[in-house]
């Protein structure tokens, strides 16, 4: 998702798995397919290894992916003041990212592509473990532009949104609708982005 996040395609993908090749390897790379079929990714290229020589009692995988992306558009730095700034998916940890992906309550890669591809959409970020707040922050920073969040919030921006689970998207002022059609899944409003230096004075009003 975060390759797909910066305009890359993703041609290549290493697995490091942690346990014996059958029957948990094997498990593990079938999960790791069907999540690229998912995605319309299922030509991507994956190497994988798997512990042969000792008795695993304990499960570990780690996964690596590749990507190309021209320099003229890799998709970072490019909001603009006055986008209007949306959460798509609910941020879920542990238990709730099963019963969230049941439910369709979280994003997924699919989601970003669709989001990729609409020209009202100026940037898009997924949101792991540091939550929403965080990562609308680092979209807006990228721009040089500051993040004022909606009031009020009908999601929780600092909750945890685990291995990512919500996509914060920079989008064109009115453009919302839009994007409430191009995914199934909750789209809320949580904020603008506005020029750094009336964030400040904002912040010092606060204070």
């Amino acid at each position: 998702m975060e390759l797909i996040a910066i305009g890359a395609d993703p041609i290549a993908m290493s697995g490091t798995f942690c346990v014996e090749p059958k029957p948990t390897g094997d498990l593990v790379l079938a999960g790791i397919r069907q999540e690229l079929r998912r995605a319309h990714l299922d030509g991507i290229r994956i190497v994988c290894s798997s512990e042969k020589n000792f008795t695993v009692r304990q499960t570990g995988i780690g996964i690596t992916a590749m990507g190309l992306v021209p320099n003229t558009r890799i998709s970072c730095g490019r909001c603009e003041q006055g986008d209007e700034v949306a959460a798509i998916g609910e941020p879920c940890v542990g238990r709730e990212v099963v019963h969230g992906e049941r439910s369709k309550r979280i994003a997924d890669t699919l989601d970003a592509l669709k989001l990729r591809k609409l020209a009202c959409v100026h940037e898009l970020i997924p949101v792991g473990s540091k939550g929403i707040l965080y990562e609308a922050n680092v979209l807006a920073g990228d721009s040089g532009l500051y993040f004022r969040p909606s009031e009020p919030q009908t999601v929780n921006l600092r909750k945890s949104a685990g291995p990512t689970t919500v996509l914060v998207v920079a989008l064109e002022e009115g453009s919302f609708p839009r994007i409430r059609r191009a995914v199934q899944k909750p789209v809320r409003r949580i904020g603008s982005l506005i020029a750094r230096q009336q964030g400040l004075h904002m912040h010092r009003g606060q204070k």
